[in-house]
């Protein structure tokens, strides 16, 4: 299983409505970097729920439930989506002050590619997050 992280300002799409969707098409990727990162998530890999712009913290946890098809919002296969559904909300949020304050995730996308709204998460640093939303 691999780790990633998504991203969404809440008044585009929030946790909260997620949760109320109970899954959703993960849509709306336009840019190469991120496509990559959406081709290579399997079915069952986990993934962080960031809230961008507003509140700028990781919130919950989710599940990709379909891997990479063409986005069907647009004509060809140039951009793709995945199905994502929520697993838990987290029990404390973990802000990106806080991750950028932990020497542990200096090397995390997060930080070095803020603005890529699909990243890959390292084990350790799925680890330390969890650590820091009091989930372990």
């Amino acid at each position: 299983m691999a780790y990633w992280l998504i991203k969404s300002e809440p008044s585009v799409y929030s946790w909260d409505q997620l949760v109320k969707d109970k899954q959703t098409v993960w849509d709306g990727v336009r840019n190469y970097a991120a496509r990559i990162h959406l081709k290579a998530m399997k079915k069952g890999d986990e993934l962080f729920f960031y809230h961008s712009n507003e509140g700028v913290e990781i919130v919950g946890i989710a599940k990709v439930m379909k891997e990479y098809y063409p986005d069907p919002s647009v004509d060809g296969d140039k951009w793709v989506v995945v199905d994502v559904k929520p697993v838990r909300k987290l029990k404390k949020p973990v802000s990106l002050a806080d991750i950028k304050a932990d020497k542990r995730l200096k090397d995390m996308a997060l930080v070095r590619l803020g603005r890529l709204s699909v990243q890959p998460v390292t084990e350790q640093e799925w680890q330390i997050v969890l650590e820091k939303a009091d989930e372990k």
